[in-house]
């Protein structure tokens, strides 16, 4: 039987695929009898053990393993590496097989269990140093016996430095005959320089999520949220995610109980990170405490505050040049730490948690007091006692005997130096969460509030307010844009959260607090209405508050719009602000649904709370148009255009963008956007950037401006995927698609809108789905496949289950006319195309849209008799001089150019044509303009070579005849050829003769194979 060429393992291993190929291209070579060798180099977690005993299982039945692991005691050992590595049982390849559980795989030679050194032939103490390395590969020789020996040493790295030199030089040996290869694996690749190294990345996310649901299979289910938070707490480091997985009840992964914050089961890869601090001088393990624990008030990724570092350092006795070398010259550390401009970061992430989780608590307490100190003195905020800070216990030069907890009040500190003494707590301080949570205001980032109101969660006794704390961080989280935060955030506050608070009705105590808990000290009064009544139990609607906010972006829409109606009454009595944006962001639901009733309900729910002037007319306007009060709504929305409002307040200068669109105004539409989107961009939310980008690249397709809006939309679609947001993404790629249907190229136009389609069709969202499809009709047109266009079209603008967006369908009617009359109209359609013309024709009226009487007239045009076309296209080309827009101008000409020709009118269509081509060309409409040129030179006026004419088969043709033979090449047949080019059948039939005759083909199969791409 022929062995097989492919790493084999008992068991899978995720997101490996490379690294296996890897090890397949060591031991291909070593089968044919050429040595070689490779380290494996990662941080404790990523599988550097998995690999290798992947390639012993591989390998073992084609020649011995010899296996060793190094143990961390004997490192100070000269030649102890060697000395386990050769004392090895050689029996056989199936003997020495490791006890389980020992890290070895079946049928392999467990080094240092058998032999001593002596037994071994060589004792590699009593050889000199030179001679050490040659001995080693004599002896491996032997222990290969002729056959493919390969060599495994797992965490070479903490190997003696005799035995590593020794091992690095053999491993540089072995080449064409050796039959020996190395396989190592070390934390990194620095103790094996000159070697192959293969670097292991952690898992991407596919690769984690497949591991999660084998580590979870058989359970009762995995919560998404809760499986969303192991994959981000785990960061594709699969022991980590194993240990965390397997810590956690079955009720816990069903995610019927909450989740324990931070999440335990790391302690294995943190110890296995933390190993090497032991053997570092105190004065570096010192300062790496410090850098770990001043990267707790940081955000996420941040690092630590350089000079708050060298403050730190020099406040706690290490010597100043050791600090200036460590912290800006990034020697003395061991590699464990690196500057990056001002801040200083961990080579590893995890490596700053395995610092503080292998630190003594009352080391760690001392470090987070003595930063708690520098930073309210930093902060100029005063009562700071910077001389208890001098002498804090666990550091160098500080006496045990004395504590260093700064005394002054938790509402005089800034908030760094808050969650600094937040760290060093030793247990629940009603007192410093009300000051974390008091701190945690504007301007501070959402992300730092965020960070603040966890801290104060946990320092909270109370299940309530520690519930409500949880929440009101979720809401920070959202706010920055992590929305995988909000929700891990949310499972903290209990069981179904939303749904509990739901049942529990306005008024219900969410559960008893502890004494002192509900009446913060004076001068610590919460800022956020929600927190400062949790102590009472007057704050359900926080948590389904935030979770339709989640959904609204990131789910089924309908269920957003259903959960923010609910929130909305519990929120009132204590927070009618957040009450009311409940209620918008429910109406904001609707919208995208395509549901104007439920609109109007959350609307007029509305009406009965407070409310400013402005809110009010929007209100009041937006609910009259819905019901088809236009005039009055419209005078409303006028005013909500007026000025005066805050130029920083994102969310109403959104809301006036949706007024000037709604009113057809669109260049106040893009005013709007263009002061939201800077509003956002110098105020935030970082969560509301992708929607203020996409109204404004909305507002910018509406105007006529392509290339604006397309610039804007690629924008704001990689904010939504930075800040998780798939809904906006969908209305995002339907904006791009219909700025592509114009531009192009095709191919973007169909991936867009697909993409749109896929987002919309699980999420509800009406408004993208039809704009995406309108986009891809429009395409459609350009390519000169009117019939096409109009199967798309027809359901969105036609009465019946698959109407379109009741506030998009309307702008699409000019383009299903175009293309339902380009295609031949059935006569039963006609009555359809008439009642859409008329639909179009009252909107007109109350539209502010200037385009929109042009676009009318055209659609007159197209259905009119022969006799009143002629008026009706010239109405029309008259309304867009007034109006502007170019690309809607040449599409008008365009038609008006193919009426003529159609009515053998040649030399009359060829100014139009003429100027369609020369607008299509400006817009960089470029499918528009080739079509436009096809015309002109049907009309019988050259129109250019194109640029991609070149090498051409059909360059010897007539324009009349390429035109005919590409319709052809696509699939159609002649009667749709002729359709679409205004020509009878037996025209293109005789064309289409003679097509064949000049390409020598005969077939339709055989034109479209040479015009295959």
């Amino acid at each position: 039987m022929t062995p097989s060429t492919t790493v084999r393992s008992p068991l899978r291993l995720y997101g490996r695929d490379a690294e296996l190929a890897a090890l397949e291209n060591l031991l291909a070579p070593l089968r044919r009898g050429d040595g070689g060798a490779l380290v494996l180099a990662a941080p404790p977690g990523l599988g550097r053990t998995a690999l290798l005993c992947a390639a012993a299982d591989a390998h073992r039945d084609r020649g011995p393993v010899l296996w060793a692991v190094a143990a961390p005691a004997d490192r100070a050992v000269p030649y102890s590496g060697l000395g386990a590595l050769l004392g090895s049982d050689v029996a056989g390849a199936g003997s020495g097989v490791a006890a389980p559980g020992a890290g070895v795989p079946s049928g392999v030679l467990a080094a240092g269990t058998a032999l001593d050194a002596s037994a071994s032939g060589v004792a590699p103490a009593a050889l000199a140093p030179d001679a050490v390395p040659e001995a080693l590969a004599g002896r491996l020789r032997d222990f290969a016996d002729g056959g493919p020996l390969l060599v495994c040493v797992d965490d070479a790295h903490v190997w003696d430095a005799a035995s590593r030199a020794a091992l690095a030089f053999a491993a540089r040996r072995p080449g064409a005959g050796s039959r020996i290869a190395f396989l190592l694996s070390a934390a990194d690749g620095t103790a094996f320089a000159g070697l192959p190294t293969l670097h292991l990345a952690p898992l991407d996310e596919a690769a984690a999520s497949a591991l999660l649901g084998r580590l979870t299979a058989g359970t009762e289910g995995l919560d998404p949220v809760v499986r969303a938070e192991l994959l981000r707490e785990a960061g594709g480091n699969p022991r980590l995610l194993a240990g965390l997985t397997g810590r956690l009840t079955p009720d816990q992964l069903a995610g019927r109980t909450p989740l324990p914050w931070p999440l335990p089961g790391g302690e294995a890869v943190l110890a296995a990170h933390a190993e090497r601090l032991d053997e570092l001088p105190d004065r570096t393990r010192t300062l790496l405490l410090l850098a770990a624990a001043a990267q707790e008030h940081e955000p996420e990724g941040a690092g630590a505050d350089a000079l708050l570092l060298l403050r730190a350092g020099t406040r706690g006795g290490l010597p100043r040049v050791f600090l200036d070398r460590a912290l800006f010259d990034g020697a003395g550390t061991g590699g464990l730490l690196q500057r990056v401009g001002s801040r200083v970061h961990f080579a590893h992430r995890l490596t700053a948690r395995a610092v503080l989780h292998h630190a003594p608590w009352a080391h760690r307490r001392a470090a987070h007091e003595l930063l708690a100190t520098l930073l309210a003195e930093i902060g100029d905020r005063g009562g700071a006692d910077a001389a208890s800070a001098r002498e804090v216990p666990g550091l160098p030069n500080a006496p045990e005997s004395r504590t260093a907890r700064t005394t002054t009040a938790p509402s005089a500190l800034p908030l760094a130096a808050l969650v600094q003494r937040a760290c060093a707590a030793s247990g629940p301080d009603a007192a410093l969460a009300g000051g974390l949570e008091a701190a945690a205001v504007a301007p501070l980032p959402h992300a730092a509030r965020s960070a603040a109101l966890v801290r104060a969660a946990l320092l909270s006794t109370g299940p309530a307010l520690r519930a409500v704390r949880f929440a009101a961080a979720a809401e920070q989280a959202r706010l920055a844009g992590d929305p995988a935060l909000a929700r891990a955030l949310l499972a903290r506050t209990g069981p179904r959260a939303a749904e509990a608070d739901l049942a529990a009705g306005p008024g219900a105590v969410g559960g008893a607090t502890e004494p002192g808990e509900a009446d913060p000290p004076a001068g610590l009064a919460p800022a956020d209405p929600v927190t400062a009544q949790a102590g009472a139990g007057l704050a359900p609607g926080l948590a389904p508050y935030v979770h339709g906010m989640l959904a609204l972006r990131s789910g089924p829409v309908a269920d957003a719009h259903e959960v923010l109606l609910a929130a909305a009454p519990l929120l009132a009595p204590h927070d009618p602000r957040r009450a009311i944006e409940a209620l918008l962001a429910a109406a904001e639901a609707a919208w995208a649904a395509g549901d104007a009733l439920g609109y109007l309900d959350a609307m007029n729910r509305l009406a009965r709370g407070p409310a400013d002037e402005h809110l009010e007319h929007y209100r009041a306007g937006m609910s009259a148009v819905l019901e088809g009060r236009t005039a009055e709504g419209h005078a409303r929305l006028r005013r909500c255009l007026a000025p005066g409002r805050d130029p920083g307040d994102s969310a109403a200068l959104l809301r006036a963008c949706v007024v000037a669109l709604v009113l057809g105004d669109v260049a106040a539409a893009c005013r709007a956007g263009a002061r939201a989107l800077a509003a956002v961009r110098t105020k935030g939310p970082d969560a509301l950037l992708p929607q203020a980008l996409e109204h404004l690249a909305y507002a910018e397709l509406r105007a006529g401006r392509h290339t604006g809006a397309r610039a804007h939309a690629l924008e704001g679609l990689h904010a939504a995927r930075r800040t998780g947001q798939p809904n906006s993404s969908a209305h995002l790629h339907a904006v791009l698609a219909l700025a592509a249907s114009v531009e192009g190229p095709a191919e973007a136009c169909v991936a867009h809108g697909d993409a749109a389609l896929a987002g919309a069709g699980p999420h509800g969202l009406a408004q993208a789905a039809t704009l995406a499809t309108w986009a891809r009709a429009r395409a459609d047109l350009a390519a000169g496949r009117p019939g096409e266009a109009a199967a798309r079209l027809a359901p969105l603008i036609k009465a019946g289950p698959g109407r379109g967006h009741f506030a998009t369908r309307t702008l699409a009617v000019p383009c299903w006319v175009e293309a339902a009359v380009l295609g031949g109209r059935a006569p039963e359609e006609i009555r359809d195309l008439q009642a859409a013309v008329e639909e179009f024709a009252a909107w007109t009226v109350r539209t502010a849209d200037p385009g929109a009487p042009a676009q009318l007239a055209r659609c007159r045009a197209l259905l009119a008799p022969a006799d009143e076309a002629d008026a009706r296209y010239a109405e029309a080309l008259a309304h867009h001089e007034r109006a502007g827009g170019e690309f809607e101008q040449a599409r008008t000409r365009l038609l008006y150019g193919q009426w003529l020709r159609r009515r053998r009118r040649t030399r009359e269509a060829r100014d139009p044509l003429r100027d369609a081509l020369v607008g299509f060309q400006r817009c960089s409409a470029r499918a528009w303009a080739d079509r436009a040129a096809g015309e002109l030179r049907a009309a019988g006026e050259p129109a250019g070579e194109r640029p991609d004419s070149v090498g051409d088969p059909l360059a010897a043709l007539t324009p009349q005849q390429q035109r005919i033979a590409r319709c052809v090449a696509e699939g159609a047949t002649n009667r749709e050829v002729a359709l679409r080019l205004s020509l009878s059948p037996r025209t293109v039939d005789h064309h289409l003769r003679n097509v064949f005759a000049a390409l020598g083909i005969r077939s339709r199969t055989e034109l479209a194979r040479l015009l295959r791409p």
